[in-house]
């Protein structure tokens, strides 16, 4: 062979050698190109999950004998924001029978906290120290079902380091990330691929597109938690029990429910109405003038939440032939407000990040608030942690959604009353009637704790801001807004519970309307008679609260027709429903 024909193959080898190396690379980058976007989501993921301060915390062994019986905090170590924090308590006895929630503090004595077969509620009073909440089968403590330590932990030198420790890990990560996306964008890039440094600066062969491929890295991060947490499928397995789940399950059950054929009324509200409006009652009062009420009241409900829940079950502003919206004192926590982001998480839409935003008052909580509409999985972190720990007791209580749907349907009320109770509003001590037990005294004395200025003037707040929001959302539309006063309590001599309701809500507002009721309309309930705490009507109470209710409406909506103020539209709402459309 000549030595022409050697070089000549020799050439062709080293030809095909590189060919195959090149080959392999490119297999290989692929191959790397294809998992690091997985990889950097997952980061991401660890990242967003990884900023909850707020772990879930499960029932202590003290469930152990009665099988299902649970009962949770979240978190337990609560963070103390000056000098005070929030936790919420879930519980479920497992069987539906009636459970009562205790709460122990340092050096105190049990007091109940909370009563039902399961749900969930806000503790905002956590100081510095040990709370033990308790869940008995029995008013009287004998039966414990389930039991979990929450504790209040003051800002030391500590905390702050550990608070620095995950934040310095949660940044580190964020590094990796970074690392691992301009890695993929390298490997990405036109051109060979470079395996030696050269001895001196040439021009690179290719562009790297480092900003085209880090917006397609952020866009598909924004399209795997909008596809997750916006379209409805996370939305689907909340906790039934939460208040984010229980929000999404009676507004998606409102929305589904088909068309009465008589004119329907929406009651809006917090527990206040909750306790006091009975759905069942006021259809049974209101049969015989075409009425149809339903109740969207739930506790822990905000001005705010409302206005989310409306647009969701009335996105045509004309299902309803009236919308009944409650106002009055109260008083909203600060602390609480991931708590009101979280439930409120499921109505919202990406649009609503500045709207939404607006209606808190502190800076760290507009953010979240922000975030929660663009990046949802950030409101669900609780939801999402707890989740992955219980996910088969999850799945069997999404389950029991017509079995909750009927207990909130049969509901009647608290069976006992604080007659023979006074309030001493110079001393602050409570005269009790001989009939109550100990567990009811204790639960009336923490009803009787007030909440700060702020937190009163933020309820007040939220209410002057939102519900004339509500207003103008149906400003050109046949529904009919009532607003209604909330009695104030059993013992109006509270400090700030007898203020006017004209500084509560301004006549400005409440004359916008026909329909409101006068403010004297519910005097006649604030008395112990007719309440179990200082804030909440009893069976009787709801009961009377729901005639009145009922007897005003349907005075209000047969006035309609002789009314010039409505236009025909308005005449049509209240002679019969429209059919629902679909459209926004």
């Amino acid at each position: 062979m000549s030595g022409a024909s050697q070089l000549k193959n020799k050439v062709s080898k080293q030809s095909q050698a590189e060919l195959h190396d090149s080959r392999t690379r490119t297999k290989a980058r692929s191959a790397l190109v294809a998992v690091i976007p997985y990889l950097a989501v997952f980061l991401a993921t660890v990242w967003m999950l990884g900023g909850a301060s707020e772990q879930v915390a499960a029932g202590t062994e003290g469930a152990k004998g009665s099988g299902a019986s649970v009962i949770t905090a979240r978190p337990d170590s609560v963070t103390l924001t000056d000098g005070s924090g929030s936790t919420e308590i879930q519980w479920d006895t497992g069987n539906g029978s009636i459970g009562f929630v205790f709460v122990t503090g340092t050096d105190r004595k049990p007091v109940l906290f909370a009563t039902g077969p399961k749900g969930s509620q806000v503790a905002p009073w956590i100081h510095s120290g040990k709370y033990v909440f308790e869940l008995y089968g029995d008013e009287d403590r004998r039966t414990l079902l389930a039991n979990v330590i929450v504790t209040g932990n003051a800002v030391t030198e500590a905390a702050p380091q550990a608070m620095l420790w995950r934040g310095r890990v949660r940044w580190l990560l964020l590094l990796v990330l970074l690392a691992i996306s301009y890695f993929a964008v390298y490997l990405s890039s036109t051109g060979t691929l470079r395996t030696t440094f050269p001895t001196e600066p040439t021009t690179s062969p290719g562009r790297l597109h480092v900003a085209r491929n880090l917006l397609f890295g952020v866009t598909a991060f924004l399209c795997v938690d909008g596809a997750i947490f916006h379209s409805g499928l996370y939305v689907s397995i909340l906790a039934p029990n939460s208040y984010a789940g229980r929000i999404a399950e009676i507004t998606k059950a409102e929305e589904q429910r088909d068309p009465s054929g008589l004119k329907e009324v929406l009651v809006l509200g917090d527990s206040r109405i909750a306790e006091g409006f009975s759905s069942r009652l006021a259809d049974e009062l209101g049969s015989a003038s075409g009425l149809k009420f339903v109740s969207l009241a739930e506790p822990a409900a905000s001005a705010n939440t409302w206005y989310y829940m409306v647009r969701d079950v009335d996105p045509t502003r004309r299902r309803y032939s009236a919308i009944v919206i409650p106002y009055g004192v109260g008083y909203e926590p600060n602390s609480a407000d991931a708590l009101r982001i979280s439930m409120t998480a499921p109505l919202l839409r990406y649009a609503d990040c500045l709207h939404f935003a607006s209606g808190f008052q502190r800076w760290s909580g507009r953010f979240r608030a922000f975030t929660a509409c663009i990046l949802r999985g950030s409101a669900y972190q609780d939801d999402v942690a707890d989740f992955v720990e219980h996910p088969v007791a999850r799945l069997k209580s999404i389950k029991q959604g017509p079995k909750r749907t009927h207990s909130r349907e049969v509901y009647q009320g608290r069976d006992y009353d604080l007659v023979g109770t006074s309030y001493d509003a110079t001393s602050g001590e409570v005269t009790f009637a001989p009939k109550l037990t100990e567990t009811q005294r204790q639960a009336i004395r923490k009803s009787l704790i007030q909440p700060s200025e702020s937190d009163v003037e933020y309820s007040l707040k939220l209410q002057r801001e939102w519900i004339p929001q509500i207003m103008n959302r149906y400003s050109k539309s046949p529904t009919a807004i009532v607003l209604t006063p909330v009695p104030r309590g059993p013992f109006v001599e509270l400090p700030g519970f007898s203020r006017p309701y004209h500084s509560v809500l301004p006549n400005a507002i409440t004359q916008r309307t026909p329909f409101s009721l006068p403010e004297q309309t519910f005097e006649f309930l604030e008395k112990p008679e007719y309440y179990f705490d200082a804030f909440h009507l009893n069976a009787k109470g709801r009961q009377r609260f729901t005639e009145t209710l009922v007897g005003e409406l349907v005075g209000r909506l047969r006035s309609v027709d002789t009314t010039p103020y409505f236009s025909s539209e308005s005449k049509l709402a209240v002679d019969g429903p429209l059919e629902r459309s679909d459209a926004n």
